[in-house]
Formats: structure tokens, C-alpha cells, sequence
């Protein structure tokens, strides 16, 4: 028996369309929902940031110091053969230079050792100087010579040249002080080799951290050849702690930069920030910070 044409044909369209169509995918799952991002923590605005992280980080900050020293050198052996070279302000000179023995002056803190980590932990923590953990670093003798310091050192007492160190920690730090010089290689020999605050000259009046009356007494024994440091009162005595007063007390020894005396960078700390609110401490900081913009030029 034949079948029915009509029915057939469309029973065969109807299989050949099943046939052709595509399969459809299996359902996906929805997806489980991402969890939220952890909230990151907010980090408190700190205006020693950049100058902390320049000084650990920026190769620029280390070409300034293997230059300064680099160059003190190649001028430290003419100084010697010039017996007329002296680099005591005429305030400190207290007795003629002629004949005395030759000798270069160094600050410690940020002119020989780099104690930018303490200052790296007051960033973090959002802590402000004291000087319980001031003394707590100290005592770690942890800090590094800056570059450049140590082989102009050594060379300078190779030939013969005192070196001595002029620094304002406190008397209970000097022990810790010496340790970490020696332990970098640094000369320290001598008893007037490590010139701390509790220095006493008889005579003298020291008011407040002023070097000046250790100055004098370096002047007593030796000819000093050169004064380093990373602030004017590495050098000479600031009368009046304003902008004014900080250049008036390096006017007459312009000519002495860079020859006799060689001035290093330190933008983390420095007479120079409280010369800018009037020397007031017990400001706070959001007055502090605003003479601070006050200082500022804009053109």
C-alpha cells in the first residue's frame, strides 16, 4: 500500500528540520557573587613624605653627596700646602691658626650618618621627633654613612688631617654614637675627635644647640681645613632664626661655599622649618602648615 503523498512530505520536512538545527547550550550557572574589595585603609597626610622618600630612594640625593665629598678632596691637599687656609669664622677663631696642627670639622647627623629610616618610622606611624625614640635609634647604631663620607675621611687622616666630629645628641648617646661611626669605617681617634652637647669650654656661654663654643675650642689645637654639614649652624652661630637672620648670618662667607666650607641637602629636618612659623613649636599643625604656605612664592 502506498502512503498518503501530502503526509509523506511533510513528515520528511519536519524530520529534516530537527535534523539541521543547531543543538542549544546547556543552562549556565548563574555565577556566585564576587566578594566586595577589601576597604583600603586610609593613609594620613604627611608633609615629610616626599622629602623622607627623595632621600632614601632618589639617585639624585647620593650624586650630591659622592660630589661634595668627591670634590672636598681633590681641594683638601692644596688647603693642606696653604698655611694661610683656614675655615673658622673670624667669631670662632679664638687664637692663631698658624702652626697648628690641620684638621676638618664634620657634623654627624645627616652629614655622615643617614638616619632617614627614623624618620621613615615618625612617616608611618604618623608620629612626631622625641626624644625617647630619638635615642631608641641611636642606640640601635644602625644608621648608614652617607654616601661619599667615608673615603674622604679616611683619606683625610691618611695624610695626616684630624677629623672631628661636632654633634648635637645628646652626652648619654656619645658611646652609641662612636660605636656606629667605627663600625662604618669612619676615623675617630683622639679625645677631641667626638665634640658631643655636653661639651663644655670654660668661658663659653653654649645657648641652646649652637656649635659655636666647640668651634673655639677645635681653634684652640687645630687649623681646620674644612666644615661640613647639612645646616648654617654646622658653620657659624644664627643670631636670629628667620629667613632674614639665616642669610645675614652666612653673608660675609659666600665666597667660602663649596671651598672651605660644603653645605649637604636635608629637606626632612632643619632649623630652616621652624624659621618659617617663628620658631613656635607649640603651634599647631594645621597653623604651622598654614605659614608654612604663607612662605611659599608663587611667581
Amino acid at each position: 500500500m502506498r502512503p498518503h503523498l501530502p503526509l509523506v512530505l511533510a513528515l520528511s520536512a519536519l524530520l529534516a528540520g530537527c535534523a539541521a538545527a543547531p543543538s542549544r547550550p546547556a543552562p549556565t550557572p548563574a555565577p556566585e557573587t564576587a566578594p566586595a574589595p577589601a576597604p583600603v585603609a586610609a593613609v594620613a597626610a604627611n608633609d615629610n613624605l616626599n622629602a623622607v622618600a627623595w632621600t632614601q630612594t632618589a639617585i639624585e640625593h647620593d650624586l650630591i653627596f659622592i660630589q661634595t665629598f668627591r670634590d672636598a678632596e681633590a681641594r683638601l691637599l692644596p688647603a693642606l700646602r696653604d698655611p694661610k687656609w683656614d675655615a673658622l669664622s673670624k667669631e670662632d677663631r679664638q687664637v692663631s691658626a698658624a702652626g697648628l696642627p690641620p684638621a676638618v670639622v664634620l657634623d654627624i647627623d645627616e652629614t655622615v650618618l643617614d638616619n632617614s629610616p627614623y624618620q621613615a618610622r615618625l612617616v608611618k606611624s604618623g608620629g612626631q621627633y622625641n626624644e625617647a625614640t630619638w635615642a631608641e635609634w641611636c642606640k640601635e647604631e644602625a644608621a648608614r654613612a652617607l654616601p661619599g663620607v667615608v673615603a674622604f675621611t679616611q683619606f683625610a687622616a691618611k695624610h695626616g688631617i684630624a677629623v672631628i666630629y661636632l654633634s648635637n645628641r645628646a652626652k648619654d648617646l656619645d658611646t652609641a654614637t662612636v660605636a656606629n661611626l667605627r663600625k662604618l669605617g669612619l676615623p675617630v681617634a683622639g679625645p677631641e675627635a667626638f665634640l658631643g652637647l655636653g661639651t663644655i669650654l670654660p668661658g663659653c656661654e653654649q645657648v641652646g644647640t649652637e656649635k659655636g663654643c666647640r668651634r673655639q675650642l677645635v681653634s684652640r689645637n687645630y687649623r681646620v681645613l674644612m666644615q661640613f654639614g647639612d645646616q648654617i649652624g654646622d658653620f657659624v652661630d644664627v643670631v636670629a632664626n628667620t629667613a632674614a637672620g639665616r642669610k645675614q648670618a652666612v653673608a660675609n662667607y659666600m665666597d667660602w661655599v663649596g671651598t672651605r666650607w660644603f653645605v649637604l641637602p636635608n629637606a626632612t629636618y632643619g632649623s630652616w622649618e621652624p624659621a618659617l612659623f617663628n620658631n613656635d613649636w607649640s603651634a599647631p599643625l594645621p597653623e604651622q602648615r598654614r605659614q608654612k604656605l604663607e612662605a611659599l612664592r608663587y611667581n
